[in-house]
């Protein structure tokens, strides 16, 4: 028989020295389980929580039979304690375990993570020439709108180094051409793993390799110019247009080495007809794109976003 160990992640912030081992009060975290869907899990992870004196303030399951029957759980929960986030979630790993392999004959396939809410997940961006995501969403992270702390853009060109360097934020550039791709990808990895926790693809027009993807351990989202799967590939617009569309979308979703097949975290369309020409077109594409890619950014940042196979579950 086949067993999966419990696998704990204090939070997705790699490598980072956590001050909240330290005694704090009335703590908000967020607890996401993935585990083999049996009766009475969610009990005994409400159990757990009531024992501490943790009040749910939020709670949210769901059982896919897609990913092999699996339960899916998100719990937002207060917390009156001295413990440290790392403290907790040994002691939940360890009394989990137990009460699973106790309650189901077995030791448990679960992945699960919790996280102290009041930290902002760091995030960097990558962009290449178009402005309209990047722009975007530095202005709704200076905003307050965006749950995340911005701390690096990368880019392939020079083009959007004074826009983004007036947000205060530092600017890299780092030329990508077919013979210098393996140089400038160690580079990157250099600028962040285990600094970010999420990486953001904001129109950054190059193909990530299937080492860097393995290497950078954190998610990457990407936002893609049209809804996937029709017009995937270069010209979406122009395509749609010589096809008389009346819908066109964009598409964020997870990347994987497999181009633009990653887990869809979020989709949306916008109208056009025949009066539209190739400009009103991309302009409108570009508008769904941002709210799309925002809307993605959010949603994963506050740990709503949970992967079952190919497929996501937006709580």
């Amino acid at each position: 028989m086949t067993t999966t160990a419990v696998r704990v992640t204090r939070d997705n912030r790699s490598g980072a020295t956590h001050a909240d081992d330290t005694a704090r009060q009335a703590r908000t975290l967020r607890l996401t389980i993935s585990c083999v869907n049996r009766p009475g899990v969610t009990a005994l992870v409400v159990g757990f929580l009531h024992a501490r004196g943790a009040h749910v303030v939020e709670a949210d399951q769901h059982v896919t039979e897609e990913a092999g029957s699996r339960l899916l759980l998100r719990l937002v929960f207060r917390l009156d304690s001295p413990a440290g986030t790392s403290g907790l979630a040994r002691e939940f790993a360890g009394e989990f375990a137990g009460e699973f392999a106790a309650e189901f004959g077995g030791p448990p396939e679960v992945d699960f993570r919790l996280h102290d809410a009041s930290k902002r997940k760091r995030v960097a961006l990558m962009v290449s020439r178009y402005d309209h995501c990047l722009l975007d969403l530095l202005w709704r992270w200076r905003r307050g709108e965006l749950p995340v702390d911005v701390g690096l853009v990368i880019s392939n060109h020079l083009d959007l180094e004074r826009q983004v360097r007036a947000f205060d934020v530092p600017y890299v550039h780092i030329p990508v051409t077919r013979s210098t791709k393996a140089d400038a990808e160690r580079r990157q990895l250099e600028l962040l793993r285990g600094r970010f926790d999420l990486v953001v693809l904001a129109r950054y027009m190059q193909v990530l390799s299937g080492s860097l993807l393995d290497r950078i351990g954190i998610p990457i989202i990407n936002i893609h110019h049209s809804f996937l799967p029709a017009f995937a590939g270069p010209g979406p617009y122009e395509r749609a247009r010589q096809r008389g569309v009346k819908l066109v979308g964009a598409t964020a979703h997870y990347v994987t080495e497999d181009l633009d097949e990653g887990p869809i975290i979020e989709q949306d369309l916008v109208r056009v007809s025949h009066r539209d020409g190739l400009e009103d077109v991309v302009r409108k594409g570009a508008d769904i794109e941002r709210v799309v890619l925002a809307r993605a950014v959010t949603w994963h940042c506050e740990d709503r976003v949970l992967v079952a196979g190919n497929t996501t579950v937006v709580f």
